[in-house]
């Protein structure tokens, strides 16, 4: 499963540790987060991430 980070604020999704604060449960890839999710660090939507290569 990719990383992916906020293009905003650089925030890193790391599906192996999740969002547990915001009730995603780790192992929880990037596409299946629910659309209306945000960045934690700074409020950005879903679309606002990109891939880490």
């Amino acid at each position: 499963m990719k990383k992916y980070r906020c293009d905003i604020c650089g925030y890193i999704y790391d599906p192996a540790t999740g969002d547990p604060d915001n009730d995603i449960a780790p192992g929880t890839a990037f596409e299946d987060i629910p659309d209306d999710w945000v960045c934690p660090e700074c409020g950005a939507s879903k679309d606002d991430f990109s891939p880490v290569e």
